[in-house]
């Protein structure tokens, strides 16, 4: 073996072309690099396959370099270097070819450069100006950097073509169904129903919808009714292009919905080019009349008073005592229980128990269903006033990875229970990004803000609130106590507070206002209105009263109550400014301990 010194090896490399092979690997691997840059979007090829080209090349450089270092072309062919005789080898006509085809390379790469420096670029909207148009457009969208990724989808309500009205239900049912079916797939981003269904009754502009809900992606479609028959018609639409992707229209027996929805969901993921990860999600197949009760049910539900509350009760046992093991039931069931029994429909604490049943057996059969876990985690923190629990649960929900809303916003809540804010502000955002239309999520995100004390953030999204929802429940009394009394703004809290729609939050605003403009028979008026009416409800919002007013005793045996009424608002306490006046008291960390908050006030706030 011939030992070389520094410049000998500097010219067997050359000799031997080393440096050209180097050279013309570098432009092949560029130009190869910019050809699966642009042609993996084109032909919807999956976004790794960027990242392995890059990874192939890079792995193949050094091979390239052994293999011009350790054989040389020859007239025979590829022999080893070794055993090629120097008088023999006709390096210098190979590396001539080679000075060839590096100058071709150079000549495309310099093309490439230039087309995509110059003409491309000014075929191409600019980015900004796309971006403020859009804006314009919506004005309640914040302009976007980029276009939506293309997985996401939003599923459009399906129209009810059934010559019987009441067959409306049916049509929910169905697109819901769809809809949740969809959001199984942790590779689409599907939004979630509230925001989809507030196109529900309007003949849609699909670029316009789009735009609104985020997405690349809608599915649309209508669903026939007649007896035993189902007409189903689904058509999967681009946004950007208003094209339709593909369409299909189903004509089976209702015994066969199940398997429609399997075929609709496969075909979007096939449509969209999704690669999944694992297996396709498949409908939960039920006993079609119990099905049908569930759907109706499910319809009534949603109409939000007594009456619907009490419908869907009814209508959930009815499908139960068909189907005892269909799992959405039992979720439907504690829903329509709990609701009620908030409200005052019916006594807290017995619908409450018997909605935990029904969500612990809709878990026993469904371990993995989120709308279950979700209620869980409610129960648990806002009744049970089991925080450790209720933060197992959450992360149940995290597990999952859910891209539902409800989810999201109670695994939210949990977090801003236990004195978490960075955590509860983050899982809130995703929330609202999966469910951007659901106005009374922004409820959530301004109460958020006011824990971290950011006021002026607060006031803007409430303003944005208050404006797409002017009679909201709560949001006109926050407003005045939670957001302007402590920028010291009390005038303007006057106006909020005055016109609050519900008689219990405008005392709640008007008691705490009042004193801060020293309208003390005005400011006791709504405390004892506060007490009269609804202590029974509302123990926690008249702590928050004397919190505010300086009646530290008094505050303390009210939050007491709360505790003993299984009062909600006892979730907020660990972060709620308004008893910001009681944390020096002594009496403060008992309470916290007694409750079961003390570790994580020292934890997460402290």
């Amino acid at each position: 073996m011939r030992l070389l010194g520094a410049m000998g090896l500097f010219e067997e490399l050359k000799r031997r072309n080393v440096f050209r092979v180097a050279v013309a690997y570098v432009i092949v691997g560029w130009i190869l690099l910019q050809v699966a840059e642009n042609l993996g979007p084109a032909l919807h090829l999956p976004e790794w396959l960027h990242s392995g080209v890059a990874f192939v090349i890079l792995l193949g450089f050094p091979l390239a370099i052994l293999f011009a270092w350790a054989f040389e072309m020859t007239p025979e062919g590829i022999k080893r270097e070794k055993d090629v005789e120097r008088d023999e080898s006709i390096t210098g006509q190979t590396g001539q070819k080679l000075n060839s085809v590096i100058a071709g390379l150079l000549v495309l790469a310099v093309a490439y450069i230039v087309y995509d420096t110059f003409i491309a670029a000014d075929e191409a909207p600019p980015a900004a100006v796309t971006a403020n148009a859009a804006a314009e457009r919506n004005p309640q969208t914040a302009p976007a950097d980029t276009q939506p990724a293309s997985n996401t989808i939003a599923v459009l309500p399906f129209l009810n073509m059934s010559d019987d009205a009441d067959n409306e239900y049916f049509a929910d049912g169905i697109t819901e169904e769809l809809l949740n079916l969809l959001a199984k797939i942790p590779e689409l981003r599907v939004t979630s129903r509230s925001s989809s269904f507030s196109f529900k009754g309007q003949i849609p502009d699909i670029p316009t919808v789009a735009e609104k809900l985020g997405v690349a992606h809608v599915l649309e479609g209508s669903v026939r009714k007649a007896g035993n028959k189902v007409r189903i018609t689904a058509q999967l639409i681009e946004a950007a292009t208003d094209t339709h992707l593909w369409s299909e229209t189903y004509d089976r027996e209702l015994t066969d919905i199940f398997a429609v929805q399997d075929e609709i969901s496969a075909t979007v993921v096939e449509r969209l080019h999704v690669t999944l990860l694992g297996e396709q999600p498949k409908a939960r197949v039920a006993d079609i009349e119990a099905y049908n009760l569930y759907l109706r049910g499910l319809y009534a539900s949603k109409q939000g008073d007594n009456n619907a509350w009490r419908a869907a009760r009814d209508l959930a046992r009815q499908s139960i005592a068909i189907d005892p093991e269909y799992a959405p039931a039992w979720v439907l069931l504690a829903v329509s229980l709990r609701d009620a029994a908030n409200a005052g429909f019916m006594d807290l604490h017995a619908g409450t128990e018997e909605a935990r049943a029904a969500v612990d057996r809709a878990i026993a059969i469904d371990p993995d269903n989120v709308q279950a876990w979700s209620w869980l985690a409610y129960i648990q923190m806002v009744y049970d006033f089991d925080w450790q629990r209720a933060y197992e649960s959450a992360r149940e929900l995290e597990r999952f990875n859910a891209a539902d809303s409800i989810a999201l916003l109670v695994a939210a809540n949990v977090y801003r229970a236990l004195g978490d804010i960075d955590g509860a502000i983050s899982l809130a955002n995703r929330a609202v990004a999966a469910d951007p239309l659901n106005y009374p999520f922004l409820s959530t995100t301004t109460v958020n803000l006011v824990m971290a004390r950011d006021y002026a953030a607060a006031e803007r999204e409430y303003a944005r609130y208050l404006e797409l929802v002017p009679d909201a429940r709560t949001a006109r009394a926050r407003m005045a106590f939670w957001v302007l009394l402590p920028q010291g703004r009390v005038e303007e809290a006057d106006v909020f507070a005055k016109s609050s729609p519900y008689e219990s939050h405008r005392a709640t605003a008007e008691a705490m206002v009042a004193h801060a403009l020293g309208q003390k028979q005005r400011s006791d008026a709504a405390k004892q209105l506060l007490i009269d009416d609804y202590r029974d409800t509302m123990a926690y919002q008249v702590a928050e009263v004397c919190a505010y007013r300086g009646e530290v005793d008094e505050a303390f045996e009210w939050l007491r109550v709360a505790y003993e009424n299984k009062d909600g608002g006892i979730s907020y306490i660990l972060i709620d400014p308004l008893l910001d006046p009681l944390h020096a008291d002594p009496r403060w960390e008992p309470l916290l301990d007694e409750i079961g908050l003390l570790p994580y006030w020292k934890k997460n706030v402290l």
